[in-house]
């Protein structure tokens, strides 16, 4: 109970430093004119958003920063109060953070102004990042490798965890980049994903990391302040792959990597229908399955508005994150 306690309260203190600084960011990234840029083929109703401040993980991305340091510095000096092992996502949430930065800011004044870095040279890059992450869980963090529902020992994978774990790294980082595409839809489903698999590490005694998903999910939280609709802020790549590469790497430090699809279904769901829009279109040769994706556009172009998409994707979300817990206490 104790450890609970204070995974909630390090959440109210990483919300409280997102929203204090929140206000400033906002008027220094509209000073330096980093706005989003709105694609003419997207829904119409999405044209007034264009130049709406973007790169908001930064908002995220600092305070969970700040306290994880400063908790890591009170062990050091004897303070029994954050572990070592969180180390390992929060510099994962660094590493994709700054991709995502580059990403955004290539899109914005760079050389592919409007598409951002080729898809090619982000996936390579992302994959290099996730292989030497998955070592590290392996053979130096020595995370159990992989829960079976109503089994109390993991299961060793052997030398295949390495690139099944980089599988799952580079996939989650792009689903939520998929889903990031309405107001308050991406930061509502990681904050859930994050609540959820910090419910699980508690459940398992990984204390530590349970602290670290909580702060997470405050300063998700604080970020959900400027972006609830209509969106002051959007966190743009920045936050939308380091959000998904993060949550990777906790749900693989639990062993608990078979509940992520369940826990984070909407943007599995929105990765297939992007897959399953593209290979239907190809097969049938111009036809599409759905009137658009990712899959929350498709709900837009059928009447949905921005508000019910978002609110109705967050339920469901919400009853599958509640149905990994419950996978997980099987």
């Amino acid at each position: 109970m104790k450890e609970a306690s204070l995974a909630l309260a390090l959440s109210t203190l990483s919300f409280m430093m997102a929203v204090i600084w929140g206000g400033p960011l906002i008027r220094l990234l509209r000073h330096f004119k980093i706005g989003k840029l709105i694609r003419i083929e997207g829904p119409g109703t999405h044209l007034p958003k264009m130049g709406t401040p973007t790169m908001g993980g930064v908002m995220i991305i600092l305070p969970v920063t700040l306290i994880t340091v400063l908790l890591n510095a009170a062990s050091f000096m004897g303070v029994d109060v954050l572990g070592r092992s969180v180390l390992v996502p929060l510099i994962v949430m660094l590493i994709y953070g700054l991709l995502g930065m580059i990403d955004d800011w290539e899109g914005i004044r760079g050389r592919r102004r409007g598409l951002g870095m080729r898809a090619r040279t982000k996936f390579i890059i992302q994959s290099i990042f996730a292989f030497g992450v998955a070592i590290v869980l392996k053979y130096i963090l020595q995370v159990p490798e992989m829960f079976w529902p109503s089994t109390a020992e993991p299961f060793s994978l052997g030398i295949w965890y390495i690139p099944l774990a980089a599988l799952i790294i580079v996939s989650s980082s792009n689903a939520v980049n998929f889903t990031d595409g309405l107001d308050g839809l991406a930061g509502l489903i990681s904050a859930t994903a994050f609540a959820a698999y910090g419910g699980i590490a508690i459940l398992q005694g990984q204390t530590f990391l349970a602290r670290f998903c909580f702060s997470l999910v405050g300063a998700i939280f604080g970020f959900l302040w400027f972006n609830v609709h209509p969106a002051e802020l959007f966190m743009g790549d920045t936050g939308a792959l380091s959000l998904g590469a993060t949550l990777a790497v906790i749900a693989l430090m639990t062993g608990q990597w078979l509940l992520l699809p369940i826990v984070f279904i909407v943007p599995v769901s929105e990765v297939l229908s992007v897959i399953l829009q593209i290979g239907y279109f190809r097969i049938t040769k111009g036809k599409r399955l759905f009137k658009m994706a990712p899959l929350h556009h498709h709900f837009e172009l059928g009447g949905w508005s921005e508000t019910q998409v978002v609110q109705r994707f967050w339920l469901v979300s919400l009853l599958f994150a509640i149905l990994g817990i419950a996978l997980a206490l099987v």
